[in-house]
């Protein structure tokens, strides 16, 4: 259960983001270092307690271990029954349950609670699982805190660049508006569902977050193994762009957030990416430099839409989207991987 109040303590903060795909094995804490995370510990004071829903996926699990190497205390969210005296708070979306009353002691949540979207095929009933599970969850956190005696001052809340949806022209930054088709349509429900907190004045942020780069959970989980037997290469014409981010980048944005409060100008959509976005070409000649094995095979488009149906084909697989992060990088936000070659040799070399 959540510790008592520390009436000391700066304003508590909500934060939700997404999570990915599956667990991770986390980095060092120690490695998070840009603009802002060195002064998270003496903004909010030694100690801080974070809720964390999702704690044991892709990015829970290294957004948990960074916050706690630096002395700060990750409460998980658990829709099983609470365990006595764990760091524990009950929540259940579906039900529309939650033990509100422990949100009134803790600075800040993180909600990564997401069914993962490109795991299973997107059956109807899974599709309306992955649209569920995200907006019950957005909307439990958004109306429970925005209705606590001391409200949270933040809202980060998780979204995808799935938002900007595929093939659209140019590059997008937040600015750009929302694509077609089913993880478009998502994403503008998830971000609506924290409109709660907007109405009660929280400073509410969306985290629209690329692929992102980890050694287990997400994109490289599965393409890893191949690449390493030579059997990696380009998907269609490989001309399409991937807009990627460093799981370090990704907890180093969030703690960034998280500093930046007092007075931020960081509200609304923020691009969790990194600056330089390549072609699926470009990916598949940096993973088999890196790994040091060919990648010249070539799976043509009708392939995954054999196997997946076309819908996730075009909008998951030969996603088209060339982000930019815009907001982060006229913040001050120092990314630790620019590029994705530096980036894939620090995730195989861990």
């Amino acid at each position: 259960m959540a510790r008592p109040h520390n009436n000391d303590k700066i304003n508590n903060i909500l934060v939700l983001t997404s999570s990915r795909l599956g667990a991770s094995r986390s980095p060092s804490a120690g490695i998070y270092s840009s603009v802002g995370v060195q002064a998270f510990g003496v903004m909010y004071g030694a100690g801080v307690d974070v809720a964390i829903s999702g704690s044991s996926g892709l990015i829970g699990t290294a957004l948990s271990r960074s916050l706690e190497a630096d002395g700060h205390r990750c409460i998980r969210l658990v829709r099983r029954e609470v365990r006595p005296g764990a760091d524990e708070v009950f929540f259940d979306p579906a039900a529309s349950a939650i033990d509100g009353a422990s949100l009134e002691a803790i600075d800040a949540i993180v909600n990564l609670a997401g069914a993962p979207i490109g795991t299973r095929p997107w059956t109807s009933s899974y599709k309306e699982k992955c649209v569920s599970s995200r907006v019950q969850s957005t909307a439990l956190l958004a109306t429970t805190c925005a209705a606590l005696e001391r409200p949270p001052r933040t809202l980060l809340s998780g979204s995808a660049i799935g938002y900007y949806g595929s093939g659209a022209p140019g590059i997008l930054d937040e600015s750009s508006p929302n694509g077609e088709g089913f993880l478009a349509d998502l994403c503008v429900r998830w971000e609506a569902a924290a409109q709660p907190a907007v109405d009660a004045g929280l400073r509410t942020v969306a985290l629209r977050t690329g692929l992102v780069m980890a050694y287990r959970g997400g994109l490289l989980s599965r393409l890893g193994p191949l690449f390493k037997l030579g059997l990696g290469g380009r998907l269609g014409d490989g001309q399409q762009y991937m807009s990627w981010i460093s799981i370090d980048d990704v907890v180093g944005a969030l703690r960034f957030l998280l500093e930046h409060d007092t007075g931020s100008t960081l509200r609304g959509p923020v691009n969790l990416v990194a600056p330089n976005p390549v072609t699926n070409a470009e990916f598949t000649t940096s993973m088999g430099s890196v790994l040091g094995r060919p990648a010249f095979l070539n799976v043509p488009a009708f392939v995954p839409r054999l196997g997946l149906g076309k819908e996730m084909a075009s909008e998951f697989i030969l996603a088209d989207q060339r982000v930019e992060p815009a907001a982060l990088v006229s913040s001050g936000f120092n990314f630790q991987h620019e590029h994705l070659e530096d980036c894939l040799r620090s995730v195989f070399n861990r």
